[in-house]
């Protein structure tokens, strides 16, 4: 039978003993690194995370290598819905000036914060999360979750950022023109806490787009693949989300594939020169 298929009796015994090429067996040990790591990630990182993933395990492999493995495994991000497109214009605010001006990138922690507020889906009925973000590392400060869309939601994540930060000079705080952003509760609590009031376009999310990018990672990641039976439900997963997952170690492509907190850890060590 080796004879008519033109196989030599030593190759074929070769293949006997071992049937699959070091290649072969290569990719099928570092698809097992790859998998574990999407899960690890609760099933969010693409290719390019995963490559860095096994970069930091010590492999050796290049991003192309890693984007051919998880093709065929069939491992891939989650990316949940698409969104409708927005505006790209807007009236001026007729409050607060948008000094902020798309100015995303900061060069220094606690110059620019950005705030929003969202709405979560439980069997008890809606939960209003409201966030404050670092433009610095895109750290989530300050959040809260309530039963109700009121004021009292946003202050109450802002204050958890002050308290959180202790900011030693003045902040710049962006919101868009939500009802909450324009009371006299915080209007008030801005000015006692020193901090300046920067204000979205209305009608033009893209001028708040961190604290957007922010949700739309939350709920693409997590929110859309539970159901929450209760508020209380709910607001569990939002702190592990936000305080074991995205703050400590969800990389950003913006922070060199480093986590906010890594981040944040690595410009504190380059200042000091270590």
């Amino acid at each position: 039978m080796c004879r008519c298929l033109a196989v030599q009796p030593s190759g074929y015994y070769a293949w006997r003993k071992e049937p699959l090429s070091r290649r072969a067996c290569e990719d099928i040990r570092q698809t097992t690194l790859i998998r574990q790591a999407w899960n690890d990630s609760g099933r969010v990182y693409g290719y390019r995370k995963l490559h860095d993933d096994l970069l930091d395990q010590g492999e050796t492999c290049c991003p192309n290598r890693v984007a051919r493995l998880t093709k065929l495994a069939g491992i891939k991000a989650q990316i949940g819905y698409r969104r409708r497109l927005g505006s790209h214009s807007g009236r001026p605010s007729l409050v607060i000036d948008n000094t902020l001006a798309r100015q995303f990138d900061v060069e220094a922690p606690d110059r620019v914060w950005v705030t929003d507020i969202t709405y979560i889906r439980t069997m008890e009925g809606f939960a209003y999360l409201a966030v404050v973000l670092d433009l610095y590392s895109r750290r989530v400060v300050g959040w809260s979750m309530q039963s109700r869309q009121t004021t009292d939601v946003v202050l109450q994540a802002l204050h958890m950022a002050i308290w959180r930060r202790k900011p030693r000079s003045r902040v710049l705080i962006h919101s868009d023109q939500g009802s909450q952003f324009t009371s006299m509760d915080w209007t008030a609590f801005i000015r006692a806490h020193n901090l300046e009031h920067s204000m979205s376009r209305r009608g033009n999310c893209h001028d708040n787009a961190v604290a957007e990018s922010f949700f739309s990672s939350l709920k693409r990641e997590r929110i859309r693949r539970r159901t929450y039976k209760t508020r209380q439900e709910a607001r569990q997963d939002v702190f592990d989300y936000i305080e074991m997952f995205y703050n400590p170690v969800r990389k950003h492509v913006r922070n060199g594939m480093l986590s906010p907190v890594q981040f944040e850890q690595q410009q504190i060590l380059n200042v000091q020169g270590v």
